[in-house]
């Protein structure tokens, strides 16, 4: 059984101990540090360390493969280290300090992890509220009415398995937020307010009527946030910058209460204005370029948007593009061209999910991305493998795009269309009938083809040899 304290203190000794540690959380199996000067760990010594699995550098972070102890590390590791649940307190001097060590290079590439460690960061520590939600879906799409029928769309099982799977997307603004706080080096709950903020019921109520709204007397594009994550990114970052220059100011005995309520009013018109709106605003406009697009270039346009679909599911942006499409079905009966393009998308997640779950050797990530596959062709989720799977190894994106990619193609080379509106498991497939029996046959080929294809890809190219290693 293992010593997890020994383990701790080993760990906590190789990184430079607890003046190097800015902050520490952790995900399903891994350690993951913030430290002031990430060059002090050597990552041979830290492997060395009985109980240590792996050592992964991702971004901002100090990456330490432990298992499913890790919770166990992680409460050792945070009282050897004096640190909270929240992000740990800093004077002006040790925070200066920590920008200067923490200060490097800023190329493209850095740039680049940066912003996936810190999308990463926010998402990661969600990935279990994801998969039980994703589960829950799972669980009523084949017990529920739409497979076994055991129970009625009326039963209490029904909806209380429903809005357990709700409560896990719908409120991730606010848990995204969170997460965003603690890594910029702010009390988590700062950041879960502003998502609070984002899905304030007044606020959709707005949204929901259309009603012209203004903050300082400046116009404000309202839309709802709920289920949405990127808005909150962008918005937490901002907050912190003003929070850390007003807190560097303002004298201790007024600190607590007012560098939280000036960096709060000085924040919303950015955030409410501009930010948590931009990626409405820019969704929009790409999403109708999109739907333009598809809707042009035969079936290259299918299968270009389906290639892409997640990173506009990821973004918000499918919505945009959804929305018209929705109005031609409406009135036609008939899904055609770009909007059958998010099917195959979705297929190709379920296949990027058993890619990894057939190429990964480590039981605990082994598990996490069965349990990613079942969520997906069970529940319709494709969350915990986008931001479980393909955050953490970067090269399962094209995975997903190549099986995306190649069954919008089909689809689109034998026109195929679809006549109802389904589940996004795997029943979807029945979206396809009520035309001819070639077009049900392709349709489901082309779906089967999609996960293959990325299952394939996932498995050949979808891990760094130095990440199956470490794995």
């Amino acid at each position: 059984m293992a010593n997890n304290k020994e383990i701790a203190q080993n760990v906590l000794a190789a990184v430079g101990g607890a003046s190097n540690l800015k902050d520490a959380t952790h995900c399903m199996t891994r350690l993951r540090l913030y430290l002031k000067d990430d060059s002090i760990p050597k990552d041979d010594q830290v492997k060395a360390i009985p109980g240590v699995l792996g050592v992964v550098r991702g971004g901002q972070q100090y990456q330490i493969i432990i298992g499913t102890n890790v919770p166990k590390v992680y409460e050792e590791l945070c009282g050897m280290a004096q640190l909270t649940a929240s992000a740990p307190v800093q004077d002006d001097k040790s925070a200066a300090e920590d920008a200067r060590l923490t200060r490097k290079k800023l190329t493209l590439k850095q740039a680049g992890k940066n912003i996936m460690g810190y999308m990463a960061g926010c998402m990661t520590p969600m990935i279990p509220v994801l998969l039980m939600g994703g589960l829950c879906n799972a669980v009523n799409a084949i017990f529920g009415p739409d497979l076994l029928g055991l129970y009625t769309a009326e039963s209490n099982l029904y909806i209380l398995l429903n809005f357990v799977y709700d409560a896990a997307f719908y409120f991730m603004p606010i848990l995204a937020g969170y997460n965003a706080a603690k890594q910029l080096g702010v009390n988590g709950m700062l950041g879960a307010f502003i998502g609070c903020i984002l899905m304030a019921p007044d606020f959709a109520a707005i949204a929901a009527a259309g009603t012209p709204f203004t903050v300082y007397g400046i116009p404000c594009t309202v839309t709802t946030y709920a289920q949405t994550v990127l808005p909150v990114m962008l918005s937490v970052p901002l907050y912190c910058l003003v929070y850390k220059f007003i807190k560097k100011y303002m004298p201790d005995l007024l600190t607590t209460v007012f560098t939280p309520f000036l960096s709060l009013l000085i924040s919303l018109p950015f955030i409410l204005c501009l930010l948590a709106p931009l990626g409405t605003i820019v969704g929009n406009a790409i999403s109708g370029g999109l739907a333009w697009f598809g809707m042009t270039t035969g079936f290259f346009g299918v299968a270009f948007i389906a290639a892409l679909w997640e990173f506009l599911v990821m973004t918000g942006m499918h919505l945009a593009l959804m929305m018209p499409m929705m109005a031609d079905f409406f009135q036609t009966g008939v899904q055609s061209g770009p909007m059958i393009s998010g099917n195959f998308a979705t297929w190709a997640c379920f296949g990027v999910a058993l890619g990894a779950a057939l190429r990964l050797k480590n039981k605990d990530e082994r598990s996490a991305s069965f349990a990613s596959f079942a969520s997906g062709i069970l529940g319709g989720v494709t969350e915990p493998t986008l931001y479980g799977i393909c955050f953490q190894h970067t090269r399962c994106f094209i995975g997903m795009v190549v099986g995306g990619f190649v069954g919008g193609a089909i689809a689109g080379l034998f026109g195929v269309e679809g006549y109802a509106i389904t589940s996004a498991n795997f029943l979807s497939v029945l979206t396809y009938v009520g035309g001819t029996n070639a077009n049900l046959v392709i349709g489901i080929a082309a779906s089967v083809i999609s996960l293959v294809a990325a299952a394939v890809v996932t498995y050949f190219f979808g891990f760094s040899r130095k990440e199956l290693e470490q794995n």
